[in-house]
């Protein structure tokens, strides 16, 4: 998932404008008033600045409860619960003496009278004696029916919500091999199950001036050796020959740096726990390709023949010479 982090934002310029609109006339009558959201990759590398986005809150309010943290979450609930109560008691306190059996002015015993309301819980210790204080009860018993359908259904479908326990390896390398410079990057299934039909593809995005001097993000598909795997249980290496028909060839750590390149991986398949498709995916900079290493094996046999995945070592890299 996409983070978004607003502690970065407060080392931003005041006067950060558009770089072509320096020196421009603009014929705009929309009104700016500057907003930023900084977005950060799964993998914490890459960062993108939003300004002024066109999204509003209350529009994506179902997407953000799915999203946010469970801690986020929780918090958020136990917040609204305590305050909505805290409210109701103060409305039953407005009401001069409005519930049986409690202390005359008793702002806890309103905040627990309110509780059992909400909750429907219904001691009978404690009962609404006026017609206010009924009025507040049927007002506070139906938002206590819709707050519990409403948490009931948020708390089902992020529990449901499916998720690949998919790992990438944190930098992906460029090496010989059957006599091609090759794009090579291993993934693999953390989770003891198996992901049916799985399918593998990596994408390069750079920057690309036109012959009018627009800068453009272009994006090419980057063919893989094998992007298919019926079961995907262990780990995948891919690999994307680097001949004259790929969108890399000729390309140097230089070239892909000033044309600010990146190189996308995703991954789809069917959970075969839960039958539902799931999805995966990494993004490696520049910076995170290694040219000339190869991975350090992860598979291999024990002398009585057993095979072994070593996992300890699906992030290392080591000198081809190193065979």
């Amino acid at each position: 998932m996409t983070k978004i982090d607003q502690s970065a934002n407060s080392n931003l310029p005041k006067n950060l404008t558009h770089p072509q609109l320096s020196g421009a006339s603009l014929n705009s009558k929309s009104g700016r008033r500057r907003s930023y959201k900084t977005l950060i990759s799964p993998n914490g590398r890459t960062t993108f600045l939003q300004i002024n986005p066109q999204s509003a809150f209350w529009r994506d309010l179902y997407h953000l409860l799915l999203t946010m943290s469970w801690i986020q979450f929780l918090g958020l609930a136990v917040g609204l619960y305590l305050v909505s109560n805290l409210l109701f008691a103060v409305a039953y306190l407005l009401g001069n003496d409005s519930i049986a059996n409690a202390k005359p002015g008793s702002l806890l015993d309103a905040f627990f009278f309110s509780v059992q309301t909400m909750a429907t819980i219904g001691y009978g210790a404690m009962y609404p004696k006026t017609v206010y204080a009924n009025l507040l009860v049927a007002i506070e018993a139906l938002i206590g029916l819709l707050g519990v359908a409403m948490i009931t259904g948020l708390m089902f479908a992020r529990f449901s919500r499916p998720s690949a326990r998919v790992v990438f390896s944190r930098v992906a390398v460029v090496i010989p091999y059957d006599g091609n410079p090759t794009l090579m990057f291993r993934t693999a299934n953390n989770r003891g199950n198996q992901i049916l039909e799985a399918r593998l593809w990596a994408t390069l995005v750079r920057s690309e001036t036109t012959a009018e001097g627009y800068t453009m993000r272009r994006i090419y598909d980057l063919n893989l050796v094998r992007s298919h795997s019926p079961l995907f249980t262990l780990s995948w290496t891919a690999m994307h020959p680097i001949d004259e028909s790929s969108p890399l060839y000729g390309e140097t750590p230089e070239s892909l740096a000033n044309s600010d390149a990146d190189i996308i991986v995703s991954l789809t398949g069917l959970d075969e726990t839960v039958a539902q498709p799931v999805n995966a995916r990494e993004s490696y900079a520049v910076r995170d390709l290694i040219w000339n290493q190869r991975f350090v094996d992860v598979i291999f046999s024990l002398p009585n023949g057993q095979r072994v995945v070593d996992y300890s070592y699906f992030h290392d890299v080591m000198a081809i010479e190193a065979q």
